[in-house]
């Protein structure tokens, strides 16, 4: 292409059409041969950003060299998420109809802030959701809409929250307010940190946040809470909601939603239930109690990037009060008022954003090229293979299983101290076949392994049960913890 013909406008078509065909059969390549790299990245702190230019170039590139660097400069930094032998955090794959639909929503370039700004997305989003609800055994009274992660999920139900509770927070705020007492959150020990920086964020201070003990399968205790709230609307704090998590960070842990919800509602407390893990599970059959109570709780989030094979982000909120939520968020100005009326709802009165992506073109391309069928068949897989693990755990010499496993997550740890534990780990994430993660439980170290993606077979289980072993058997003596 000339010069002249590149000075002003976009790529041509026939450009993009040749480098597209480029890059799908990169991306098609890499997801086939995924298993060939490293899982952890090996790079140091700034090697990628010394091997980059400081400036911008002057002048334009053609895009095959863009697409060399990506090879040359960024692959190495990469931590490989795709991954079989990825069993961090929690697992996730970012499939193949998912990411199609995610180029072809870059290319539509939807800003799906009002239903006029794009019909399709608004509507799609509506239906979509309509049918992941049904899915996951939600009443219809949830209505959804698509945020980017489950903090900020969570930040939106706990701002409904203060808004249903505290009068005129909207236009007066919190401060130096005495008609408003302190303000009081609830959650357990284990519940996600996004609740922690929601409550500051939402100004009432991280001092409004009190956990709750949990019992020895690290469940929230319902009559610990009841106690809870007697001892705080004594002592004048005003309780405004209680976060109920189906699904914990470190072990997945169930909380007993229906009795919380039972000990909350005397307070007009809201209940908003962190599912944004487990809640894919209640699709399996044998497991549909996972959202046992949800259907009594405000709200709840579920993150199909997480476990629904979405490629990141996409966090569905659910919300059977989505008018407190628009009572906290809605603002149209002059520029933005339109002439369509009810039923037209306009997402961008959902939430702080403004902007907002066509998201929900992804989720439907996945529920659609997988069926709920084909859905409950891979999330059970990953489910089966996480207890065979559990069982080779438990039927060891040399390591324990510390936690239950109600889902695709094993917590464990070598029968040794903490330091040897966090050496284990070191060892085996260095290898590069295949990457785990820890936590703390109990005030001890503990190595946790995550399923979820779709390529991760038995024998990728199989084999980071041996690297385990092995690795354990070629560090220095274990000491007894």
């Amino acid at each position: 292409m000339s010069a002249k013909r590149r000075k002003l406008g976009d790529m041509e078509p026939e450009e993009f059409r040749r480098e597209g065909h480029r890059l799908v059969d990169w991306i098609a390549d890499y997801m086939g041969s995924v298993e060939l790299y490293p899982v952890l990245s090996r790079v140091k702190p700034g090697q990628i950003a010394a091997a980059l230019p400081e400036t911008a170039p002057e002048r334009g590139e053609p895009f095959e060299k863009i697409l060399a660097d990506v090879d040359r400069v960024l692959m190495p930094g990469i931590t490989h998420w795709n991954h079989p032998g990825f069993f961090a955090y929690f697992a996730i794959t970012g499939s193949g109809p998912g990411v199609l639909a995610d180029f072809l929503s870059s290319a539509l370039n939807v800003q799906a802030m009002l239903w006029r700004t794009s019909p399709s997305a608004t509507e799609l989003e509506e239906v979509v959701l309509g049918w992941l609800r049904d899915l996951l055994g939600l009443p219809e009274a949830f209505e959804g809409v698509i945020y980017d992660t489950a903090s900020i999920s969570t930040v939106h139900a706990l701002a409904a929250a203060r808004e249903a509770v505290v009068p005129d927070v909207r236009t007066l705020g919190l401060a130096q307010r005495a008609d408003v007492p302190r303000l009081r959150v609830y959650c357990s020990e284990h519940a996600h940190s996004s609740v922690d920086k929601a409550v500051i964020l939402l100004g009432m201070g991280h001092e409004a946040l009190r956990r709750i003990d949990c019992d020895d399968e690290f469940r929230m205790i319902p009559d610990a809470l009841a106690a809870a709230l007697v001892e705080d609307t004594a002592n004048g704090w005003l309780p405004v909601a209680v976060v109920a998590t189906v699904g914990t960070t470190s072990t997945t842990s169930v909380d007993p939603v229906r009795d919380i919800v039972e000990v909350a509602r005397p307070y007009n407390v809201w209940v908003h239930v962190d599912a944004a893990y487990a809640g894919a599970a209640a699709m399996v059959p044998g497991f549909e109690a996972t959202l046992d109570g949800a259907d009594g709780a405000d709200s709840l989030v579920v993150n199909p990037h997480k476990w629904l094979f979405t490629p990141f982000d996409l966090s569905v909120l659910y919300c059977r009060r989505m008018d407190a939520i628009r009572k906290a968020f809605a603002l149209t100005p002059d520029y933005l008022e339109t002439v369509e009326a009810a039923p037209v709802r306009n997402l961008m009165d959902t939430g702080v954003q403004l902007g907002r992506r066509f998201r929900s073109l992804k989720l439907w391309a996945v529920l659609r090229y997988f069926g709920a069928k084909g859905i409950r068949e891979r999330l059970a897989e990953h489910i089966r293979l996480a207890r065979l693990f559990a069982e080779w755990v438990d039927a060891s010499d040399g390591f324990t299983r510390v936690a239950p496993v109600p889902f695709s997550v094993v917590c464990f740890r070598a029968d040794a101290d903490d330091p040897f534990n966090e050496r284990l780990l070191d060892a085996v994430n260095a290898g590069g076949e295949v990457f785990l993660s820890h936590t703390r439980l109990q005030d001890r170290f503990t190595l946790r392994l995550a399923v979820g993606n779709l390529r991760t077979t038995e024998a990728h289980v199989a084999r980071a049960w041996t690297i385990l072993q092995e690795t354990a058997l070629q560090l220095p003596s274990p000491v007894e913890p």
